[in-house]
């Protein structure tokens, strides 16, 4: 959580660009985003260029290391530190004629064309940036807003890779518009919860079919993070936050930065946006794609991906709208023949995953209950030939102020077939419901952590293959939060997955008294107010 100073700098210089006539969100972002990248370039150059002297130094090694910046004077005139003091006129000519350009240049192998030659072989290293860069452009025209923005992002603490991503989280939480095709930001707390009910491991790959600004991927990065730190890898800045480094992830950092993550989109602005965002996190080489997932040209794009890949997929699809059958990938209707984007895309994702592969998907209640045959086609599917593990009830406000719909989480393993579904009735998510959205405290404001702690009780009784007596003594109770029900009774239910459908209520008993005592208590009432009336008369 970025908090402090830093949060008020950002806040600042939003202004500034509002204030400057660049009032579209994702624009600021964009914009602020290239500066970023810029400077931590420089950064990566500058640590490349320290590691080869001091090796020289050694004598381990000669002076010459991978470049990302020609060494001539005007390739080094790209670098951060040599264009960061340039007056605002200067400056913007620069950044726009050959800063920027340059960008596009990234992902791609280098040759003698760029002056990097042989040497150049980490610009290819930053895989697919360089794509998502070729349309980056300078649109800051007012030069005093350039000069602050530049100045700002050169004091941002760019060297803690956790920051940097919490700064860029936090940029990306002023998007406050919703996007078309149902397209909006998930809360990151929701987020957050998903990746540790399904607990992904830095040995597997991790997919969104539908990434918009990568927030699954990037979180699960911090996630990894978090968990795979070792004491001396986690430490407090000056305001008490704690960072965690991730050094135990190193073994893994290969298979992190190259396999590991996988984002698919068709909004080149989201690309653009998830590709830094992934950066930011750390990982310079996120398969970060354009496809559509659900178009036929997958099959053609990406084979291998689109069938039996992934070990872990995280999504909160588009729900909105329907799509055109022709275009749409023919073994995906063959899954559910619909047109509904909601009903499409857990059939995609089924697919998508490997065998034994599991995911965590936001679908609106819609799917859960819906009564047409491919809503009873997709829940047959998932009870019958995968593992549907678990279904977290969100309160319908948990969108808000995007939209007001009400959703769940279900979670689902490929493969098997299903003896029992564990539901949870989540009514609090630690932030009030309405479009506000302010964060509560106490008692009863955030059902999260219960359901979290409630999920790996059940999963630990599941793991340790408990008896059915066992498990139903835990999660026996339909009254509570957290309960199970046996697969057969949501067959029996034409496959109705509505966690109402299974739930009980408990009436509580009022006691009113006797209509005959009140009616009395109303007329000694009336008695005393027309006194005080006739009173009031006689003083006229």
């Amino acid at each position: 959580m970025l908090t402090g100073k830093i949060r008020n700098d950002i806040d600042k210089l939003w202004e500034k660009f509002w204030t400057g006539g660049i009032t579209n969100p994702l624009t600021v972002i964009e914009q602020i985003s290239y500066l970023m990248f810029a400077r931590m370039l420089d950064m990566q150059e500058d640590m490349a260029e320290r590691k080869a002297n001091a090796l020289q130094k050694q004598g381990k090694g000669g002076k010459d290391f991978d470049r990302l910046f020609p060494n001539t004077p005007e390739g080094q005139l790209l670098r951060w530190k040599n264009f960061k003091n340039l007056s605002g006129k200067e400056l913007h000519k620069h950044l726009k004629q050959n800063v920027f350009p340059y960008f596009a240049k990234l992902g791609k192998k280098s040759d003698e064309q760029d002056g990097l030659g042989s040497d150049g072989s980490a610009i290819e290293a930053l895989g697919h940036i360089g794509e998502y860069m070729q349309d980056a452009d300078l649109e800051i025209k007012n030069e005093s807003v350039l000069v602050s923005a530049v100045e700002m992002v050169d004091e941002l603490p760019l060297t803690q890779s956790d920051v940097k991503g919490d700064i860029y989280e936090y940029l990306l939480s002023k998007l406050t518009t919703a996007g078309i095709n149902g397209q909006f930001r998930t809360p990151r707390h929701i987020i957050d919860a998903m990746i540790e009910l399904i607990d992904p491991q830095p040995t597997e790959s991790i997919c969104d079919p539908a990434c918009g600004t990568a927030g699954f991927l990037a979180r699960t990065m911090e996630y990894l993070n978090r968990v795979h730190s070792s004491e001396a890898g986690i430490f407090e800045d000056e305001e008490g936050n704690k960072h965690h480094t991730g050094d135990l992830l190193e073994p893994y950092r290969d298979h992190i930065n190259k396999n590991m993550f996988w984002g698919f989109d068709f909004d080149t602005t989201m690309l653009r946006v998830s590709s830094m965002n992934m950066a930011l996190h750390g990982v310079n080489g996120a398969n970060i794609l354009y496809q559509d997932s659900l178009s036929k040209s997958i099959k053609e794009n990406f084979p291998k991906q689109e069938e039996d890949f992934f070990d872990v997929i995280l999504a909160n699809p588009p729900f909105k709208g329907s799509l055109d059958e022709t275009n749409t990938n023919p073994d995906v209707l063959g899954l559910v023949k619909t047109k509904k984007t909601e009903l499409l895309f857990v059939a995609h994702i089924l697919r998508a995953l490997k065998l034994g592969g599991r995911a965590a998907v936001i679908v609106p209640d819609g799917v859960l209950f819906g009564s047409s045959k491919a809503h009873q086609q997709l829940r047959q599917e998932l009870i019958e030939n995968n593992q549907l593990e678990g279904i977290v009830s969100l309160p319908s406000g948990v969108f808000k102020p995007y939209a007001g719909v009400s959703t769940a989480i279900l979670m689902f393993t490929k493969g098997g077939t299903t003896e029992r579904v564990w539901f949870y009735d989540l009514q609090a998510d630690g932030y009030s419901l309405d479009d506000k959205r302010n964060e509560l405290k106490g008692e009863g404001s955030n059902d999260l952590p219960d359901a979290i702690a409630k999920w790996k009780q059940y999963r630990a009784l599941v793991e340790k293959n408990a008896s059915i007596k066992e498990i139903v003594k835990a999660f026996g109770d339909k009254t509570q939060k957290a309960f199970v029900v046996d697969a057969k009774d949501i067959a029996d239910n034409k496959f109705d997955l509505s966690i109402n459908r299974y739930k009980e209520v408990v009436y509580e008993e009022e006691q009113y008294e006797d209509p005959k005592k009140i009616l009395k208590k109303l007329k000694a009432l009336e008695s005393e107010i027309m006194a005080d009336l006739d009173e009031l008369e006689a003083m006229l």
